[in-house]
């Protein structure tokens, strides 16, 4: 409250010194030189897009099993989604499928391809060493879709840690209440290495104004709000504290479910260095839908996250030829998966409560 009330004293809502302290400390956090304040992790994604040049007619290739702002910022552009499928284990971009996508396509086609976007799902990092591997074969730019994985971090082959949009040319961040670093509203955050990026999305971000009423490129209104930036500081304090208690529950829904002697259901899988557990996400062999009514029926939160993959959407279907099969791995996600709670303030209580009540389904189902 204090924090808020000083934003209303100094009545500068709009950026401002709040906006660069936060700017400052969020690009520390993720071990990056620079930060830059947005309206929101959507807007993040496309300001970094429109300053990678991307426009109608040209080709950015990411995933289909993500939330929609991912694809809609694609296609505000005139631009064209060009879709590959995930890793069944950690439902982010299969790299491999990546490098034979790339591979199969001629000059023409590839030379429309101007960026590939990753998304590090559920608080998990992509695979991002084999993605840079392959976007520097083909001179491409990374926007990295952090929006759910601030903190979560990578392991290199040679022993090098980098943290969720430090890896890319762009690393979006979301503050979207739900987010583990949620604000009050709306927000979200560009972090990169680049000087020039930054200051290039300082100027779109702001109506492409390089100064009072002078404008040498057309931007929009991505600006963040001071009230959110100072909300967003409080916070930002204990961010890894309730990592580790979200990796705490983690662990111990591992041990429940081992105990109860769940069978037909799996468990996230950790793969790259450190997972934030944005969601705890299972993979339900059957009855699923049935499953989540029951939780719901006894006082349980839970929620399917992307029941329909991007490439089934209605929206797209006359600028697409997607087929349903064509990214069976995406297809399966969205049938089988259920996120269970995992915010920090379980308790061991709850957490088994969870867990016996998913036991109660299977031995009555």
């Amino acid at each position: 409250m204090s924090a808020t009330e000083a934003v209303f004293r100094s009545q500068r809502f709009i950026l401002g010194p709040r906006v660069e302290e936060l700017e400052e400390k969020i690009a520390e956090y993720c071990g990056c030189r620079y930060g830059v304040g947005v309206s929101s992790g959507t807007d993040g994604l496309l300001v970094s897009l429109m300053n990678a040049g991307v426009k109608s007619g040209d080709m950015v290739i990411t995933t289909s099993y993500t939330f929609f702002a991912t694809v809609g910022v694609i296609m505000r552009l005139g631009a064209l989604p060009v879709f590959v499928d995930i890793d069944r284990e950690t439902y982010n971009m299969d790299p491999d499928k990546l490098e034979e996508l790339l591979g199969s396509m001629d000059e023409e086609k590839r030379a429309k391809v101007k960026a590939v976007l990753p998304v590090h799902l559920y608080g998990q990092c992509a695979d991002m060493e084999k993605i840079i591997e392959t976007t520097r074969i083909y001179n491409l730019t990374v926007v990295e879709d952090a929006a759910q994985a601030i903190g979560a971090e990578y392991r290199f082959s040679d022993g090098l840690i980098k943290r969720a949009g430090s890896m890319g040319d762009y690393g979006c961040f979301s503050f979207y209440p739900t987010k583990n670093l949620g604000a009050f509203g709306e927000g979200g955050m560009v972090v990169t290495d680049n000087e020039y990026i930054c200051n290039m999305l300082k100027i779109l971000r702001n109506h492409g104004d390089v100064g009072r009423y002078s404008h040498s490129y057309i931007g929009g209104n991505f600006r963040l709000d001071a009230l959110q930036a100072a909300i967003l500081l409080v916070k930002l304090k204990y961010l890894d504290d309730w990592t580790e208690r979200r990796n705490k529950n983690a662990n111990t829904y591992r041990e429940l479910f081992k105990d109860a002697g769940i069978q037909d259901i799996s468990l996230p899988f950790e793969k790259e260095h450190r997972h934030i557990y944005h969601q705890f996400v299972i993979r339900v062999k059957d009855r699923r839908d049935e499953l989540k009514r029951f939780l719901i029926d006894n006082g349980i939160g839970c929620e399917v996250y992307y029941p329909i993959p991007l490439h089934m959407q209605e929206c797209f279907k006359n600028s697409m030829s997607y087929n349903r099969d064509d990214f069976p791995v995406s297809v399966e996600a969205s049938e089988s998966t259920l996120a269970l709670p995992i915010y920090p303030e379980l308790s061991m209580d709850q957490l088994r409560y969870v867990v016996d009540t998913i036991n109660k389904f299977k031995e009555t189902n």
